[in-house]
């Protein structure tokens, strides 16, 4: 079973940056996509940012475009753990929320946002 784990969250200040990480391991196969989703309190949980084990095709949120960098996402063939990065500059008071990263097998990065496979969040809080 695919399983993973994001860490990496912290405190920053307004313009500061932050990388996030996302360990996955037990895929079944070499096409998978890796999602990060945000939730902020009070408001539902945001796509933010994805990619393709495939064709590395990546799709991003608006409110993160040129600020947000995903990190090339392929599955070693032994199935060793991958780990995916977020790359989070120019963070803004608005950025606060709890980052988790996910998987999917079946899904098409950008085209959806249902995935099977959770892992447990990281806060991120950003000051004014």
């Amino acid at each position: 079973e695919v399983q993973l784990q994001a860490s990496g969250g912290g405190l920053v200040q307004a313009g500061g940056s932050l990388r996030l990480s996302c360990a996955a391991s037990g895929f079944t196969s070499d096409d998978y996509v890796i999602g990060w989703f945000r939730q902020a309190p009070g408001k539902e949980r945001e796509g933010v940012s994805c990619i393709s084990s495939n064709d590395g095709s990546t799709y991003y949120a608006d409110s993160v475009k040129g600020r947000f960098t995903i990190s090339r996402f392929t599955i070693s063939s032994d199935n060793a753990e991958n780990t995916v990065y977020l790359q989070m500059n120019s963070l803004k008071p608005e950025d606060t929320a709890v980052y988790y990263c996910a998987a999917d097998g079946l899904n098409i990065c950008g085209s959806s946002w249902l995935y099977d496979y959770w892992g447990q969040g990281t806060q991120v809080t950003v000051s004014s």
